[in-house]
């Protein structure tokens, strides 16, 4: 059964079916994933298509149906292995897929029909529209599992280094990214976690956050503290205040370090993946320069 707190995602049965899958889609495109509770890589799919139901905020409803409960719906779509997913829009079915594809490429696919994530509605109540933060770690254990089930999966493996550089394993994100074929290794994500890595070595045997926020607070003029501290919290996910901690340096002295504040700031705005995040602290950035 459904979660009926996952947003956007429901059971659908053959009673169901046309109310809910083919009138729906009428209006909004629905994606039916043919799963089953023995199949394996269905519980690597499952979560995922879960996940970004939640993230594009209703551009698209997720239809689960169980294969074995719902023979005769499987039937019907001629569904010979699963995971299977199938794409309804416009009451009709336009394409699909078998097999379990990584995040990237399932968000390929909905692009590919015009499918793009939604803006939250701005009065709706906050547990219907915030998709809950995926915890970096339990993400690096669910990957490891989908990989031991499908090893050549390269996309899989850059997922799991994007994951291993948000819990501050830079060490085997690095052998990850170098193992890539060379499809994946110029792709926008390598480039943007090869740009992460270069902000992990700079921690290399500097204190932890306590130490250096300890410093700060002895003296808030103290550049190579604020910058290591801004690297720390970038490296580890939190990136408004990494950048927080590099407009500070640039406030307070913009030519120390060689310009560091400036520099740090431009390279963080390549592997920040957050558009409006970038785009505030440009401008900021752009204010404290042309003073």
């Amino acid at each position: 059964m459904t979660d009926l707190a996952k947003p956007h995602v429901f059971d659908a049965t053959a009673a169901t079916f046309e109310d809910t899958v083919i009138r729906k889609s009428l209006e909004t495109p629905v994606l039916v994933d043919f799963w089953a509770t023995w199949c394996g890589p269905c519980k690597t799919l499952g979560p995922v298509l879960e996940k970004l139901a939640a993230d594009y905020n209703g551009a698209f409803e997720l239809a689960k149906v169980d294969v074995d409960a719902e023979q005769e719906l499987a039937a019907a779509f001629q569904i010979r292995s699963v995971p299977t997913v199938m794409l309804v829009k416009g009451g009709q079915l336009v394409d699909g897929f078998p097999g379990a594809l990584p995040e990237g490429q399932l968000r390929e696919f909905l692009k590919h029909h015009g499918i793009e994530p939604a803006e939250a509605v701005a009065d709706a109540p906050a547990a219907e529209i915030a998709a809950a933060p995926v915890d970096p770690h339990e993400e690096v254990m669910r990957l490891r599992k989908a990989i031991e089930a499908e090893p050549e999966n390269a996309e899989l493996r850059l997922d799991l280094a994007l994951a291993l550089l948000q819990t501050g394993a830079a060490t085997e994100a690095e052998h990850l990214l170098d193992a890539l074929p060379a499809n994946l290794a110029t792709d926008d994500r390598t480039v943007k976690a090869r740009a992460r890595l270069g902000f992990a070595a700079l921690l290399k045997d500097a204190p932890p956050a306590e130490v250096l926020e300890a410093a700060i607070a002895s003296d808030p003029a103290d550049l190579r503290a604020r910058h290591l501290l801004g690297v720390r919290k970038l490296v580890g996910g939190d990136a408004e205040a990494g950048l927080s901690q590099f407009i500070e340096m640039l406030q307070r002295d913009r030519a120390w370090g060689d310009s560091l504040a400036k520099k740090s700031l431009i390279d963080a705005f390549r592997v920040i993946e957050d558009e409006d995040l970038v785009g505030r602290y440009r401008r900021k950035m752009s204010s404290l320069l042309l003073v």
